[in-house]
C-alpha cells in the first residue's frame, strides 16, 4: 500500500472504531460521554500511528501479498498490534478514567479481545474488497486498451 492508501485504511478503520469505542465507555465506565468521546478519540490518534508504523514494518516483513495471508498471520497480526496498543494506550486510560492499573489492565483486554476480532474482520474484508477493485478496474484498463484503435 501507498502513504495515502494506508492513511485512508487507518482513518476508516479508526471511524468504524470509535463508534463502538465510544458507546462501550459510557455503558461499561462512570465516564460521562464527553469524557468517553475524548478517551476514544485520544486512544484513536495513538491507534492510527501505531497502525501505521506496525503495518509498514509487517509489509516489509512479510510482504504485500495481502490476500495469501492465512488465518494464523493475521491472527499473529492482530495479537501484535494489540499488545503495543496495551503498552501505549494503558496509561491514558488510567488518568482519564482515574481508576487504578489492574482495573484499566482488566479493561484493556476486553478491548484488546474486541478489537482482535475486529480488526482481523475489517483487515479481511478491506483487502477484499480492495483486491476485487482492483482487478475489476485492471479488467476494464484491458478492455480499453483492446477496444482502443491502434496507431500502427
Amino acid at each position: 500500500m501507498k502513504t495515502k492508501e494506508r492513511i485512508f485504511h487507518s482513518v476508516l478503520f479508526e471511524a468504524i472504531a470509535l463508534v463502538f469505542v465510544i458507546i462501550a465507555a459510557t455503558l461499561f465506565t462512570d465516564a460521562g460521554a464527553k469524557s468517553a468521546t475524548g478517551l476514544a478519540v485520544g486512544l484513536s490518534l495513538i491507534a492510527m500511528c501505531w497502525n501505521y508504523i506496525y503495518n509498514l514494518g509487517f509489509d516489509r516483513i512479510y510482504g504485500t501479498n495481502r490476500i495469501e495471508r492465512s488465518i494464523k498471520m493475521r491472527l499473529g497480526h492482530g495479537l501484535g498490534f494489540e499488545l503495543g496498543m496495551i503498552f501505549a494506550t494503558l496509561p491514558l486510560m488510567m488518568w482519564i478514567l482515574q481508576l487504578d492499573f489492574w482495573t484499566v489492565f482488566i479493561m484493556d483486554i476486553g478491548v484488546v479481545i474486541f478489537f482482535l476480532v475486529y480488526a482481523i474482520v475489517f483487515n479481511w474484508c478491506y483487502d477484499v474488497i480492495r483486491a476485487r477493485l482492483f482487478s475489476h478496474q485492471a479488467g476494464n484498463d484491458r478492455v480499453n486498451e483492446s477496444s482502443a484503435p491502434s496507431i500502427s
